[in-house]
């Protein structure tokens, strides 16, 4: 029988560096976070070959005195909590006291500190002199790390390579910096300046986004300043088009924390469902700001994940704040003047000084007056009641276009003066050209009407002069008895004739040109790859299926490719995008209209050059 056996605690000290030390990444986010911790306002980290050879972090916080610094040093020693209400409402990145005794397990680690009392510095290093020795240092700490993983060769083969270990480095020392405005970074690898981030004032946080993240995303941000139930987030996010591969650019801070979370990761990307192309991932870097005590930072080793005490609210008010700064068309990047608001409120979120105001935007379309979205079905018959009319005009008049008024306001996405191909709209505004793929942007005008309506109730059907009846094979004729009420909720009224056979009798009055049976058969094709119906299921998962069946219908109902436009029509089609919601990309994500300037197209021709 195997004998039970206080482990020894250097063996202690390694099995903890197993879930603190993942790569030398986590060594110098624990090492930062300290220094932050310490008040440092300058933070300079050194690497050598990847971090894995040497790596260095010097700040130039309070410091600790030299009998602190043997302390420092011991497994759970820690100078952030005294006791369970502390821990409960944890405010300093660390509080664990196991970051340096697990570093100084796997590594050859050197500490030396200053205070402002002394007029030298003290050093450490654990195995070499295990007692302090004063040596010249400014004001704050360095912490120097050696050989990482040369006592545990098991832990280092997993290692990767040089550029890859430097690359998560180099990530993680761009989101603390756009987490602490306030403190300048300096990173270096191979002798090589890779980072050098001045602190910058709040007027002045453009700059450091800018270096972080690109001009590009500064140029397509929309910014949030949202508060509601004790909760607040400010911060930034890309507009859909922005889209990347990959989720490089998603920064999200907790109480000034970088925190992954997959409820906050599900809220934003649910926020983003309507105009993301599904391969893609949106693009963002935000601030949530809560009280302390309703959010538990204890789950993770390296409290890179968080718990949420509210976490439905947590997530519901995430939805909410994001979905509306999509919702308006444009955003930050169409006027200059907006770009200091937007970034100014994200700086103020990261020192956290209290609560801010409600919900803003900077929306790219003025919201001019018209017709409520809350009246789908008389506005969509409006609409194509003009389309209609166009068609069957006298003599074929498919209209002209005029001169744009000199004294009057132009719209936002002015008007039209061409059908090219039969698929993209010409409009001149004042700024220039704007060019619009027409079926892409009656889908979505389509589409936000089609899902008001069904959320209030209001979806109008019009019986069909004749009925319509389709084979179906029985998986599909199982998917409409399941959905049948949602079927007539959102204006399709279909019966169930036969074993494999179903009769179409109304449809939504806006959609009674499409064609009825590609409709309903993409309609039954979407439900049956949707869990059956049934159960206690959230309203939230109900509106996320019928919004996927919404989008097929609008799909559907929306003008086609390769159907010529009047001027009317066009003109009619531009003026609903300007008062919709999310007109900015198609239900699939994709953009919908494209400006260009006067300016860009002097540029193209080299006038002035």
């Amino acid at each position: 029988m195997a004998e039970i056996r206080q482990l020894p605690q250097s063996l202690v000290n390694q099995i903890a560096a197993g879930e603190v030390v993942e790569r030398p990444a986590s060594v110098i986010k624990e090492l930062v976070e300290n220094a932050l911790d310490a008040g440092a306002d300058r933070v300079e980290v050194q690497v050598v070959a990847g971090g894995v050879k040497q790596l260095s972090v010097r700040d130039n916080g309070h410091g600790m005195p030299p009998e602190q610094l043997p302390l420092a040093i011991s497994p759970h020693a820690t100078s952030k909590i005294r006791d369970l209400d502390d821990l409960e409402a944890v405010a300093s990145f660390g509080f664990r006291g196991e970051a340096l005794a697990s570093i100084q397990s796997i590594s050859r680690l050197r500490l030396v500190s200053r205070t402002a009392e002394h007029d030298h510095g003290w050093e450490l290093a654990p195995g070499v002199f295990d007692e302090p020795r004063p040596t010249p240092a400014k004001p704050g700490t360095l912490v120097d790390v050696r050989d990482l993983f040369f006592n545990v060769p098991a832990r280092r083969k997993f290692l990767r390579t040089e550029r890859t270990e430097f690359g998560h480095v180099d990530q993680l020392l761009r989101k603390l910096a756009l987490a602490n405005p306030g403190v300048a970074f300096r990173l270096t690898h191979n002798d090589r300046v890779v980072l050098d981030l001045p602190s910058v004032e709040l007027d002045a946080i453009e700059s450091r986004i800018a270096a972080v993240l690109g001009q590009g995303f500064l140029e397509q941000a929309r910014e949030i300043d949202a508060s509601a139930s004790g909760f607040a987030l400010q911060g930034l996010v890309a507009s859909p088009q922005y889209a990347r591969a990959s989720t490089d650019q998603q920064l999200f801070f907790v109480n000034g924390r970088v925190v992954r979370d997959r409820l906050v990761a599900h809220a934003i990307r649910r926020a983003y469902s309507d105009v993301l192309h599904h391969a893609r991932h949106p693009a963002y870097v935000l601030s949530l700001t809560l009280d302390p005590a309703a959010v538990d930072v204890n789950v993770h080793p390296t409290k890179a994940e968080v718990r949420f005490r509210d976490a439905r609210g947590v997530h519901d008010f995430l939805f909410q704040s994001v979905h509306r700064a999509l919702a308006t068309p444009g955003g930050v990047a169409s006027s200059g003047a907006a770009h200091g608001e937007s970034v100014e409120a994200m700086a103020r979120a990261m020192p956290f000084d209290g609560v801010p105001p409600g919900v803003s935007t900077s929306p790219l379309l003025n919201r001019s007056p018209g017709p409520s979205v809350a009246s789908g079905g008389r506005a969509a018959q409006g609409y194509f009641s003009l389309l209609e009319q166009g068609r069957l005009g006298e003599g074929g008049d498919r209209g002209v276009a005029e001169p744009l008024p000199v004294d009057e306001e132009i719209p936002p996405l002015g008007y039209a003066i061409a059908h090219l191909g039969e698929i993209y709209i010409l409009a001149r505004n004042r700024d220039g050209l704007v060019i619009v793929d027409a079926h892409a942007a009656a889908e979505r005008v389509t589409y936000e009407r089609l899902k008001q309506s069904w959320r209030e109730r209001v979806l109008s059907a019009a019986p069909l002069l004749l009925p319509v009846d389709l084979a179906v094979s029985p998986s599909e004729a199982e998917a409409f008895e399941a959905w049948q009420e949602a079927f007539a909720a959102a204006g399709v009224v279909l019966d169930r004739v036969g074993p494999e056979r179903v009769r179409v009798r109304e449809v939504p009055v806006m959609l009674r040109e499409a064609d009825i049976e590609t409709l309903v058969r993409e309609m039954l094709a979407e439900m049956r790859r949707l869990p059956l119906a049934g159960g206690d299921v959230p309203r939230a998962v109900i509106d996320d299926r019928i919004d996927e069946i919404l989008s097929t219908m609008a799909c559907h109902g929306s003008v086609r490719a390769n159907r010529r436009l009047t001027v009317a029509e066009m003109n009619a089609l531009l003026r609903d995008m300007e008062r919709t919601e999310r007109s900015d990309q198609c239900n699939h994500g994709r953009p919908t209209w494209r400006r260009l300037t006067i300016e860009e197209l002097d540029r193209w021709f080299m006038r002035g050059q």
